[in-house]
């Protein structure tokens, strides 16, 4: 039996799950600080919280972190890795992943998703449904690339950046850390640290 331990009992969580069993994780609890007024989410059980997990740890043969912030997501992460927890990674069955591209531990790949050659996807990441990343894209640590978004070749994406659900990005376009591009956004220049962009093309708008 393989037993997975996922923080973070939401929307997103459930779909991590789903994913997980199709990996074959047969065995899934999750942990959310909302626990123990949450005590289930859709079919799986909320076990405990935070501490509960830094506690259980050696008990689990993986654990995933299914928080939709990307700076909590990576905070917790590197929370539990230190504590001594083995962070799986989870690639949906139904999702392209060229053997070519490397995929760091604690991403997260759901079904209709491609990767292509020569891509690095960084830790802790979200590949969301049948999202599209091309050849030799970095893409950095903790970012979240929405369902349907679409990303030429050699895109560079910086830390805990958010590109939105049906967004497109040009071929070799740079993004820097903590970005959010708004949901089909078209971006076709460089975007800076810090800011939020949204049109076609994509204008900073904060």
């Amino acid at each position: 039996m393989r037993r997975l331990a996922i923080l973070g009992a939401s929307g997103h969580g459930k779909v991590v799950a789903d994913t997980a069993e199709c990996c074959g994780w047969n065995s899934i609890n999750f942990f959310d600080d909302a626990w123990p007024e949450v005590q289930v989410n859709d079919v799986w059980p909320v076990v405990g919280n935070t501490t509960g997990l830094l506690e259980q740890l050696p008990q689990y043969d993986g654990f995933i972190v299914a928080i939709g912030s990307n700076r909590i997501r990576l905070e917790k992460l590197l929370q539990l890795r230190a504590a001594g927890g083995r962070m799986a990674t989870l690639v949906h069955p139904a999702a392209t992943v060229s053997r070519y591209a490397n995929i760091e531990e604690g991403t997260v790949i759901f079904a209709g998703a491609v990767v292509n050659a020569s891509t690095h996807i960084k830790l802790g990441s979200i590949l969301n449904t049948a999202c599209s990343v091309d050849h030799d894209c970095v893409i950095g640590r903790a970012v979240h690339i929405s369902p349907g978004a679409r990303l030429a070749g050699g895109v560079h994406i910086g830390d805990e950046s958010w590109v939105g659900i049906g967004a497109s990005v040009r071929q070799l376009v740079a993004i820097g850390q903590r970005v959010m591009v708004g949901a089909g956004a078209a971006v076709v220049g460089d975007i800076p640290d810090d800011v939020m962009v949204a049109g076609v093309p994509a204008k900073r708008l904060r």
